[in-house]
């Protein structure tokens, strides 16, 4: 009989492999009734994690790479640990390598392939401006992880995995409209930021316009171009300082990511602005720090496990010869927290 995996145990419990990960090595976020049910499971099924063999069979050339562009993002840390379980399942190392926003992540894949004899690659974030000359160079299988790439580059020449970043934007700013906010500011990256900030922009735009809300430019809050990380939540305890000096009205705010949403709430909350007595709050990415965070915040939840296994799934299925490219959209999932609330 061939050896139960890790990835079996999670299909037979109903959760994630993380999850499956998390409550063997006895995390405190796994909740009690999941961890007895993972753990008999493990028991009756015979399941040993041998990760010395595992890590014998392993070679140089059993690798992939995950290139993870720009800033350190919590996000980006839940997924890599998924890609790392799903990896396990094909006997395959993982080498996570850190591009800079300067950097051009297919001039260092290439570079990588050489050194490493990599199998295959996934890039991780920030947003795919290459030509196809250059997507042509690449010498192994590559998925697009959290990325789409310009409109004017060839679908049949990579594979893709995200939400979509417009539709997701649109249905929470629409979620706040049909709550009664008509004033609704949004603290965004750069203005010349082409990677998810400005598609969300995108979908703000289209929530107004569908609820008959007309656009306000001043309400868009952007970063400072100096700003290495607009993500974060000191840039978004910064954006939001800056909204409440600008003088414009606003009864809700929506930040592009959890960790923005949680700087401004601090910067409201100092300035005496109650959440969400005075203000709503709302955020994106749905990041366990928005459970935890008092108020509650409400956020889209982008389904990190489902899109870690897709990206595996499609790229081992190219490394094994396949030709055909795929492309996946998620949908994610509104969570309502304590931060936002109806107005009159």
């Amino acid at each position: 009989m061939e050896s139960i995996t890790i990835k079996d145990i999670a299909r037979i419990c109903g959760v994630g492999v993380s999850t499956v990960s998390r409550a063997m090595n006895n995390h405190p976020d796994v909740n009690k009734e999941t961890k007895e049910k993972i753990m008999q499971a493990i028991e009756e099924y015979n399941y040993i994690p041998n990760n010395s063999a595992r890590n014998l069979k392993r070679t140089e050339a059993n690798t992939i790479a995950i290139l993870v562009k720009g800033s350190n993002n919590p996000f980006f840390y839940m997924m890599i640990e998924s890609f790392q379980f799903y990896s396990q399942d094909r006997d395959y190392s993982v080498l996570i390598h850190q591009v800079s926003d300067r950097e051009d992540e297919i001039e260092i894949a290439m570079e990588l392939v050489k050194e490493k004899r990599l199998k295959g690659i996934v890039f991780l974030g920030g947003y795919f401006s290459h030509t196809e000359d250059k997507f042509k160079k690449l010498p192994v299988p590559f998925v697009l992880a959290t990325i789409t790439p310009s409109e004017q580059v060839d679908i049949e020449l990579y594979s893709h995995v995200s939400v979509d970043d417009v539709a997701e934007s649109e249905k929470m700013v629409d979620y706040l409209c049909k709550k009664g906010h008509k004033k609704i500011a949004m603290l965004v990256a750069q203005k010349d930021d082409i990677s998810i900030s400005n598609l969300r922009v995108k979908g703000y735009k289209r929530a107004l316009a569908k609820n008959e809300i007309e656009l306000d430019e001043e309400l868009i809050i952007y970063t400072e171009p100096d700003v290495p990380d607009p993500y974060n939540m000191d840039n978004g305890y910064t954006l939001a300082k800056k909204l409440l000096t600008s003088g414009k009205e606003f009864t809700a705010v929506f930040a592009i990511s959890d960790r923005m949403a949680v700087g401004a709430c601090k910067a409201f909350q100092e300035s005496g602005i109650r959440i969400p007595e005075d203000v709503s709050v709302a955020g994106f990415d749905g990041l366990d720090i928005a459970h935890y965070y008092n108020p509650s915040l409400t956020t889209v939840r982008q389904p990190v496990e489902d899109m870690a296994e897709a990206a595996m799934r499609i790229l081992f299925r190219l490394i094994d010869g396949e030709k055909e490219q795929e492309h996946c959209l998620f949908e994610g999932r509104l969570i309502e927290g304590e931060s936002t609330k109806e107005v009159k």
